[in-house]
């Protein structure tokens, strides 16, 4: 099964955590995982990043996974490709996030092998642009629905991913139950987040990874 992060509240992590998933957190939230021991993810505020403030972040916690500053455009690639040498310092593996269509044909020689690769879902946020068929190597699934998400662990050899949708709907009462969210039979935002996170180990029970590094 894929390593599972929920980046969201000190409430989230711990009911997450219970199940099977990894502490996690935004460089810019790191009391969300004070209390434990050790952090295997921190995720970065894209849209006001802060390269000193995210690698001091990953020297205080020294995750697993980080992941870089996404590459929007070609252009950016040498950049963020020496602000993750950094951060490969002091974390075990980190995440370049391609979402220039430039890199169409070229993804896996433009981008060293020792990154993992990240997809990010679409949402109003926006989202990678190349088809699934681009990334022949560990990849990390960001944001999105968990029965996409899913999905696309058919098309790719999805190594990790993080998910946080099912909050949304939990503060409405709705929890997810394989292919949609419908409302809690008993209702609570704990019920929900927790119904919700079952069913997503569910849906990945049974998924092979098949490790490339």
């Amino acid at each position: 099964m894929p390593l599972r992060f929920a980046t969201h509240s000190k409430r989230v992590q711990k009911i997450a955590v219970e199940h099977g998933w990894e502490p996690s957190a935004r460089y810019t939230n790191l009391r969300d995982v004070q209390d434990f021991d050790n952090v295997n993810f921190i995720d970065i505020d894209f849209k006001n990043y802060d390269f000193d403030k995210h690698l001091d972040a990953v020297k205080a916690t020294k995750p697993h996974l980080t992941v870089a500053q996404d590459v929007i455009h070609l252009g950016e690639l040498d950049r963020t490709l020496d602000q993750a040498e950094e951060l490969n310092k002091h974390a075990d593996k980190v995440i370049i996030v391609p979402k220039a269509i430039g890199f169409e044909g070229i993804l896996e020689s433009a981008i060293p092998k020792n990154y993992i690769l990240g997809y990010s879902l679409p949402t109003k946020y926006g989202g990678t642009e190349l088809k699934p068929k681009e990334f022949k190597r560990p990849v990390h699934l960001l944001g999105g629905r968990p029965d996409t998400q899913r999905k696309l662990g058919d098309l790719m050899n999805v190594y990790s991913f993080d998910c946080n949708r099912f909050t949304l709907d939990a503060k409405f009462g709705d929890y997810f139950v394989g292919t949609k969210f419908v409302p809690h039979p008993i209702g609570g935002y704990d019920n929900c987040i927790k119904d919700s996170i079952k069913m997503i180990n569910l849906l990945w029970e049974n998924y092979s990874y098949e490790s490339k590094f």
